[in-house]
């Protein structure tokens, strides 16, 4: 699966150079913040001057939203992509916290920017995100929903327990290092199975 930068530079013109831009902005905002990051320095660890970021990105805030858009966007279809390839509502679940809890240790820089730098972004590319991350939310409440029909899941509150099942898998991107022992797959196997036990505890 494409990260989501590369998938945002896929789609805009002058894709070589959009794709440096957005490494680039992905590298200065983990490194030193948003606020912190100027388009100078974008620019610079992209090897153009500062007017060529322009010529692709209106600011650094239309670059913060493309690398956020994009991760949503990653992270949805990918969550989908799991949920139907499963064979019941466990198998979806166990798929889905696997892939999710993985992809954050995996893309841990690109995914610190798209979940915490959101207050950033303009009030129009906030309410662009939020739809994103609602479309998130269903897949996984779907999920849970069919799990409790099915008597597979001992769920009393779905939407709180969406909430939880997703606040873990991204709470990954906050403490994960590479320096760790734990593999990106260790941890999301680890992840499938807490998963599975939050809504089959009794």
């Amino acid at each position: 699966m494409s990260t989501p930068v590369r998938a945002a530079a896929a789609s805009e013109p002058g894709t070589d150079t959009a794709h440096r831009l957005l490494e680039a902005a992905a590298e200065a905002f983990a490194d030193r913040g948003f606020h912190a990051t100027t388009t100078r320095d974008i620019a610079s660890r992209a090897g153009l001057s500062p007017a060529g970021v322009y010529v692709h990105f209106a600011s650094k805030e239309e670059l913060l939203y493309q690398l956020s858009r994009e991760g949503h966007e990653a992270a949805r279809d990918m969550l989908v992509e799991a949920s139907e390839a499963a064979g019941s509502p466990t198998e979806a679940l166990r798929a889905i916290m696997g892939t999710f809890s993985r992809w954050h240790a995996e893309h841990f820089r690109v995914a610190r920017i798209v979940q915490y730098e959101f207050g950033n972004l303009t009030p129009a590319h906030r309410d662009a995100v939020l739809g994103l991350r609602k479309q998130i939310d269903a897949v996984v409440r779907d999920v849970v929903t069919a799990g409790v029909a099915s008597g597979e899941f001992s769920v009393e509150d779905v939407p709180d327990t969406t909430l939880a099942l997703m606040s873990m898998a991204v709470d990954v991107a906050r403490w994960y290092d590479p320096e760790i022992k734990r593999t990106p797959a260790a941890i999301g196997e680890a992840y499938a199975d807490l998963g599975i036990r939050l809504v089959t505890a009794r």
